[in-house]
């Protein structure tokens, strides 16, 4: 069995695509995941199964557009990706910045090399960003508010031609955190 990590992209967001997190985790259950565990109220599932990441999401995604009746973009991570994302944050180690203000933007694939090269040309006053070694998240680090940056869901997603969704430095540290747990449980 591996670990996963169900991200749900713009669910509970201003009164749009409301899923209370008791029924997403029943969902999971009744699909047949085991471990069920869920994380705020963005839309973070921890669960482990035998099935591939692109399988999951597919499966995933048609059974929340059954269930609660809209479409919602999710994007599947192992624990061990996870903790690599952590490990490799460029913006952690810099002590000038400020833990609360980093974010990752999960990619739902991989982008093309040319979308990749446009969205390197992007530069801000306000912002940082990097793109991982998988280029399959992008950092962001956000040195006035986050509702100030460019670097947004649906701005990555036009620059890359893929869907994303992010997540605050603290959620992914507790995701982190929740999922070594469930392995030293003994999954």
């Amino acid at each position: 069995m591996n670990l996963y990590i169900a991200l749900l992209r713009g669910i509970n967001v201003s009164g749009q695509k409301l899923i209370k997190m008791v029924d997403l985790k029943q969902m999971f259950e009744q699909m047949g995941f085991g471990k069920v565990q869920t994380y705020i109220q963005s839309g973070n599932v921890l669960f482990e199964s035998e099935e591939s990441e692109a399988a999951l999401r597919l499966k995933i995604e048609q059974r929340i557009e059954e269930v609660f009746g809209f479409v919602v973009t999710v994007v599947i991570r192992t624990i061990e990706q996870l903790e690599h994302i952590a490990k490799h944050c460029p913006f952690v180690a810099n002590p000038s910045s400020q833990i609360e203000k980093v974010y990752i933007a999960l990619l739902s694939e991989k982008p093309s090399e040319d979308k990749i090269a446009k969205l390197l040309l992007c530069t801000s006053e306000i912002d940082e960003f990097q793109l991982s070694s998988s280029k399959l998240e992008v950092y962001i680090l956000c040195r006035q508010s986050v509702r100030k940056s460019i670097f947004t869901n649906n701005f990555l997603e036009k620059k890359l031609g893929v869907a994303a969704t992010t997540r605050n430095w603290q959620t992914m540290s507790k995701l982190t955190m929740l999922g070594k747990a469930l392995v030293e449980e003994g999954l």
